[in-house]
């Protein structure tokens, strides 16, 4: 129960629909969008005119699974004439620009469907509608004060929307759309492939769950529905490409299982799956990506899910580089004591910004702007804490921006030049408005703890009632648990370099656990090498999930180390 209240699930209701999600019930009627009519008539009115339909998605593992899962319920529903556009990072930046609306149009498209991008985009949309290209837009990103002239608009946070589910990520509305197509009486008519509807819904799950826990939307509500339902398509996916990308990933499944069911955890997507997903538009193009998950030959997907690994491989090493740069800067600028910190640096690849700033947020917990000066232009991309929501300040700031969007703890922007006045002026003026708002606040990072455990109440009928609560993700982490006057016996460095820490430890009984700290003899990243602090007889306090470590067909609970207190010896 204090895993349930912990998450404000104090109806019986509420309990239930977390607990156990039903898809019949608990996933909302996609027409409760107000312009989901207007939505489904303009794509059925371009499907039987054989117009030219456009989808515009975005670079992320979001945007990419959003695209994939409209194009293949065009195709599905006899469009002859669609394609898709993803930009490229570098050349064309976050969301829809007048450049791609002038090749769109030239090229006789009557009608853009957007997903996961477009709110932010009134300008745009406005020059499409003038050249008689008619604009959907499903979005879930910040809402502008002035909306674009679309044709209709399917994003859960405009003001106004009857939509009750708010937290839906790019791919989950898109989704909703598609449902909403399905559902149509007109889609019979227009089928083309041998799966029914029905069917295809439920396959492109896999999709929405990858997007949902990419983006990290809060997994409540519908979300973690769709989710829930999406790991288990994912487990048993069609997709050829995600197959191989699942074995390069190492989560191909249990062979030694009779019925081959290794279960995929949201974990496996935000650690392994989304990742290189995103490499392709952070270090070459997503259109990597999008072949990848349309790919019906398998020799391609092969070398496709390879192209993943390697551009994710890179990626890593390019971040390592620029986040150590990064640190010098901070420390040669004097920024440690400084509410926000401001990074910039000349050609830094655009794509790769948001995971430097993320991280260095993580570490010095406070707001975080990295910017790259690439080609007469400065790019730009922000990470939060949850004290300061940076997106507000954004908005604030609006006439210094060539484009901007995001969310309240994550938000990328083109400044208008690249004069160093302006510059100036975004930097002064930020730091002003965070200095304010923190003046009155007492910003240190804290460590949730759910409940306070023994090591012996840690066992497999209690893991057991801890699957329940799956998927984990935002806004439901997995549960931490604090086990006090540990005894160790043993401390090991394990990993390349002894960079993670092993430790043989009881507490009231003489049985001994093994838990496993990950990065716990990386000082750069725990701020202290544990397993040189440690020794056998010293006693500690742990924070720990509980998690299952499979080898060779053999299973055991595997107690991961989340934070340790050393504790003094009694005088």
């Amino acid at each position: 129960m204090q895993l349930l209240h912990n998450r404000n699930l104090l109806t019986q209701e509420k309990i239930d629909e977390f607990l156990y999600p039903d898809y019949s019930q608990d996933v909302f009627d996609p027409y409760l969008f107000k312009d989901m009519v207007s939505a489904v008539n303009r794509i059925f009115q371009a499907i039987e005119k054989n117009e030219l339909i456009i989808v515009h998605g975005d670079y992320d593992a979001d945007g990419v699974c959003a695209s994939v899962i409209l194009i293949s319920t065009l195709k599905a529903l006899g469009a002859k004439r669609v394609d898709v556009f993803l930009p490229d990072r570098d050349l064309d930046g976050y969301g829809i620009n007048k450049n791609t609306i002038e090749i769109i149009a030239s090229a006789g498209a009557k009608l853009l469907l957007s997903c996961d991008c477009g709110i932010s985009n009134k300008e745009e949309i406005s020059l499409a509608q003038s050249k008689g290209v008619d604009v959907i837009i499903t979005d879930h990103h910040n809402v502008p004060e002035t909306l674009p002239p679309a044709v209709a608009i399917i994003h859960p946070k405009v003001p106004g929307e009857t939509y009750p589910d708010k937290g839906l990520s790019g791919g989950g509305v898109a989704f909703k759309l598609v449902q909403a197509l399905l559902k149509d009486k007109r889609a019979a008519a227009h089928w083309q492939i041998k799966d029914t509807r029905e069917m295809h819904e439920k396959w492109l799950l896999d999709l929405v769950a990858i997007s949902s826990v990419a983006d990290m939307v809060p997994l409540l509500g519908e979300s973690r529905t769709l989710t829930k339902y999406g790991l288990i398509v994912l487990n048993k996916t069609k997709r050829i490409g995600l197959k191989e990308l699942l074995e390069i990933c190492g989560l191909n499944k249990n062979q030694e299982n009779k019925d081959n069911s290794r279960r995929l955890f949201t974990s496996d997507i935000g650690f392994k799956i989304a990742p290189r997903i995103n490499a392709a538009g952070r270090v070459k193009h997503a259109n990597g990506a999008f072949q990848l998950l349309n790919t019906e030959d398998k020799d391609e997907a092969k070398e496709l899910a390879r192209e993943l690994n390697v551009n994710n491989q890179e990626r890593q090493q390019i971040t390592e580089k620029m986040v150590n740069e990064a640190k010098l800067q901070i420390k040669e600028t004097d920024q440690t004591n400084e509410p926000i910190i401001f990074v910039i640096k000349k050609d830094w690849p655009v794509g790769l910004i948001g995971l430097i700033a993320s991280r260095l947020c993580n570490e010095f917990y406070k707001p975080v702007i990295i910017m790259t000066d690439k080609d007469g232009q400065i790019h730009g991309s922000g990470r939060s804490i949850e004290e300061i929501n940076i997106m507000e300040k954004m908005i604030e700031l609006n006439e210094l921006f060539s484009k901007y969007g995001g969310h309240p703890q994550a938000c990328g922007f083109t400044l208008k030049n690249s004069r160093a006045e302006t510059l100036k002026k975004f930097e002064s003026l930020f730091l002003e408005m965070v200095k304010k708002e923190v003046i009155n606040k007492k910003i240190i990072p804290v460590l949730k703890i759910d409940t306070e455990v023994k090591l012996e109440d840690v066992n497999w009928d209690s893991y057991d009632l801890l699957q329940k609560f799956e998927p984990f993700g935002q806004n439901n982490p997995e549960p931490k648990y604090l086990a006090k006057n540990l005894t160790i016996a043993s401390v090991e460095p394990v990993g390349n370099n002894g960079r993670h820490l092993k430790l043989l430890v009881r507490q009231h009984t003489f049985e001994h656990r093994k838990m496993i700290g990950f990065c716990f003899g990386d000082e750069n990243i725990k701020g202290q090498n544990w397993c040189q602090v440690l020794k056998p007889g010293d006693s500690v306090d742990a924070v720990f999930e509980v998690s299952v470590n499979e080898w060779n067909g053999n299973r055991e609970l595997q107690l991961k180390l989340v934070d340790l207190k050393l504790n003094q010896p009694i005088q």
